[in-house]
């Protein structure tokens, strides 16, 4: 229905329209109403109803084009999950790497189709497992990876041609993609083979997770050298996966989390950019990581939004040809920061509500979250529930046998709208700073973020929101009784003596010519992959390599933002 055309029929329509319109607009004021805060999650204002009017100066063609066709506002794929359902991971990772390689086997029996690992917090800093800041740490939020031969372990029985595996990794991901990488070389997989995702996305750990070793120069330094190596080496491996989930839980907006991790995304690609790398030789194995938050219309607003503002940007600022450099491929996981430790079942709807809502919004790949996370590592029943929801997602709800059944309504329509526009007001203002880094020391994003936690939280507490459980339908008795999996203390003493083990064994000689290579190729600025596979393959330890990059890239510290 168009209410602009000029022909009396038209103006007919517009006129009963307004009157039709007029008559509604009474009937509101004269209804009750609850009085609750009618605003998304984000703190925007929802209006009672969408109409043509709020998509007026919608361009079918210009704005959403068919599935598979610029600018990818319905989906990637012409034909979407009716040619291939979205991969479902669920993140596995605690204990010995013994225990993961059991729980990896596990999945992939009940019909996971990739693998995410995580990791223990002394590995995603780069500290080796006796390390005396790894104490008590050891294997409880993730896999204990100190070495190559604890990678081998974690593979044993996987063939790494076969299966796609996902790392949670960031500022010590290229120690541990040289160690993936050499599993692979031993077990006989080419490494242009090999198919994943390191999500090696630092500028957000800057912006909201805190983990990081280096400074931010040097750092983008070590990812460029990664994506530069890879898109020859290994071409199908993802080695950024920008991630906005990060940013999210840390409390950010929906139009927060979608310009944040955009403008992170286009400064890697500028990065490479300014190496001399063409655009289209890796544009197109460069992918992105999303929260499924709670607002449910606003999310897949958002992951629509994403697509569009990627592909313009893809081609009309950075001039990509290929239309696979254009595509924005996402994974999703749902929103760890929605669960709650009250009433802990509940968790199983938010999260299938969260799915569903990444499902719509055209994910390629799908985590869902265990009801049981915020208390401790998902038990195995909690894992079988949260994949069962992917699959009656799949399966039964019918929900992928039309492309993106949300598209042409004029709520959604005119909110992705509107969330482009805001992410396009951020990017402005990023640039206005300098860009990124500049952005990040000076602590815009950290500031932004603060403050929009602040809304929601202060909201809560208001009872303007409400969170089931916690905030209102409390159960003041309630009795939580779900299995836990803990982690003995005995992983950590496996763990050391292992690494005891390993330096009696080891050829040192080989370790010390090893470390001396990259650290001349730390100073020399040549490409850190090949002295990296090397340090790998002669048994240097995590940490070891990370202490040598430390000698020359130093360590950041934050400046606190007040």
């Amino acid at each position: 229905m168009s209410l602009h055309d000029n022909n009396s029929s038209s103006n007919g329509k517009k006129d009963e329209y307004e009157k039709m319109k007029r008559a509604w607009e009474e009937k509101v004021k004269a209804a009750k109403t609850t009085g609750m805060k009618f605003t998304s999650v984000s703190g925007e204002e929802v209006k009672l109803l969408y109409t043509p009017e709020d998509v007026q100066d919608l361009d079918y063609v210009d704005d959403l084009g068919f599935p598979g066709e610029f600018p990818y506002t319905r989906g990637i794929h012409p034909n979407m999950y009716r040619g291939r359902i979205w991969t479902m991971r669920q993140f596995a990772g605690f204990g010995t790497p013994e225990d993961t390689n059991q729980r990896f086997k596990y999945l992939l029996k009940k019909g996971q189709t990739g693998l995410s690992t995580a990791f223990d917090l002394p590995t995603l800093m780069g500290r080796d497992a006796d390390d005396h800041f790894s104490k008590g740490e050891v294997g409880i939020c993730g896999v204990a990876i100190s070495s190559l031969a604890d990678m081998e372990t974690l593979f044993d029985g996987i063939p790494l041609d076969k299966v796609s595996t996902s790392m949670t990794i960031n500022c010590s991901a290229i120690n541990i993609y040289a160690f993936y990488l050499v599993v692979a070389e031993k077990q006989g997989v080419p490494f242009n083979l090999l198919r994943g995702t390191l999500q090696n996305d630092i500028l957000k750990e800057y912006i909201a997770q805190k983990e990081w070793i280096y400074p931010p120069r040097p750092s983008m330094r070590i990812i460029t050298d990664m994506i530069e190596w890879s898109t020859k080496e290994a071409p199908k491996f993802n080695t950024v996966s920008v991630s906005g989930y990060h940013i999210r839980e840390a409390g950010s907006t929906a139009p927060q989390e979608l310009a944040f991790t955009l403008a992170d995304g286009f400064a890697y690609i500028e990065a490479c950019l300014e190496r001399g790398m063409d655009i289209d030789s890796f544009a197109p194995r460069i992918s992105f990581f999303f929260n499924s938050h709670l607002d449910f219309f606003e999310e897949v607003a958002k992951f629509r939004a994403a697509r569009r503002i990627y592909a313009r940007r893809m081609r009309d600022r950075y001039g990509a040809k290929n239309p696979r450099s254009w595509l924005l491929r996402f994974h999703t996981q749902t929103a760890g920061c929605t669960l709650t430790a009250q009433q802990p079942e509940n968790n199983i709807v938010r999260t299938a509500f969260q799915a569903l809502a990444g499902v719509l919004g055209g994910t390629q790949s799908l985590h869902t979250n265990s009801m049981d996370e915020t208390l401790a590592l998902p038990s195995e029943k909690a894992v079988k529930i949260a994949l069962r929801t992917q699959q009656l997602i799949a399966f039964e709800t019918g929900v992928i046998n039309t492309v993106d059944p949300l598209g042409g309504s004029y709520y959604v329509e005119a909110l992705t709208d509107k969330i482009e526009k805001q992410a396009e007001e951020y990017f402005e203002k990023i640039d206005a700073l300098g860009g990124v880094i500049p952005a990040i020391e000076m602590g815009f994003f950290q500031r932004e973020i603060a403050e929009a936690a602040y809304r929601y939280q202060t909201e809560l507490e208001r009872k303007e929101k409400f969170i089931v459980g916690v905030n209102e339908f409390v159960d003041e008795d309630e009795k939580v009784d779900i299995p836990i999996l803990n982690i003995p203390p005995e992983v950590e003493q496996i763990q050391v003596q292992r690494l005891t083990d390993l330096r009696k064994n080891r050829n040192n000689v080989k370790v010390k010519e090893s470390l001396d290579a990259l650290r001349r190729a730390c100073e020399d600025g040549s490409n850190l992959m090949p002295p990296m596979l090397d340090c790998a393959r002669a048994y240097v330890t995590l940490q070891e390599m990370t202490d040598t990059m430390k000698e020359v890239f130093g360590v950041y510290e934050e400046q606190a933002v007040f």
